[in-house]
């Protein structure tokens, strides 16, 4: 494992690639290549100064990445962009204050298929939050990302309760270090 901030961009190359070849995969395949490598590395620059970034990268001998996880300290006012509007609607803007800002957010977590059902995966979430303040940690999927909700239910990630008639199609997890073991509900 590599610990990176800032000096991720030293990396962006790498971590593009990798990112690339996850995300235009099922059930993202829809996207195209090109314009995800573009769209990421852009957001890349700018989330590398967010208070609070690191990423942890999983790297092969010859240099490729393998996996990777990025994120950052979520801090108020909670963004619009993106699909924060969703996780908003998702939860309400009181429980979106109580339960994220302040908290770190996972912002992209991925393993290539050859180094899938390693552990890989879980290895890369939990050192990436393994600081996370007061142990609070949390991060948004996409509903049709089957396989990625299933990952994040075995490994004990709780789904607070949406707010009656505002599921979206975003699940917003919190970690399972979370303070209030018991999200359901909040």
């Amino acid at each position: 494992m590599r610990y990176f901030g800032l000096d991720i961009l030293t990396v962006a190359n790498e971590l593009t690639e990798a990112y690339v070849e996850i995300f235009t995969a099922p059930p993202w395949e829809h996207r195209n290549a090109e314009a995800t490598r573009a769209a990421f590395l852009e957001r890349l620059e700018a989330d590398a100064h967010r208070p609070g970034f690191r990423a942890v990268l999983a790297m092969s001998d010859d240099g490729a990445v393998d996996g990777f996880g990025t994120g950052w300290t979520t801090q108020a006012p909670f963004r619009t962009d993106r699909a924060y509007g969703k996780v908003a609607s998702r939860l309400g803007a009181e429980r979106v204050s109580e339960l994220l800002v302040g908290a770190f957010e996972v912002d992209e977590l991925g393993v290539r298929s050859h180094a899938r059902s390693t552990g890989l995966g879980r290895l890369l979430l939990s050192a990436l939050t393994a600081t996370a303040p007061g142990g609070r940690a949390w991060l948004l999927a996409w509903e049709q990302a089957h396989d990625t909700l299933a990952f994040y239910r075995r490994i004990g990630w709780q789904e607070p309760d949406p707010l009656p008639g505002s599921e979206t199609d975003i699940v917003v997890f919190l970690s399972p270090s979370w303070p209030c073991n018991s999200s359901r509900g909040l």
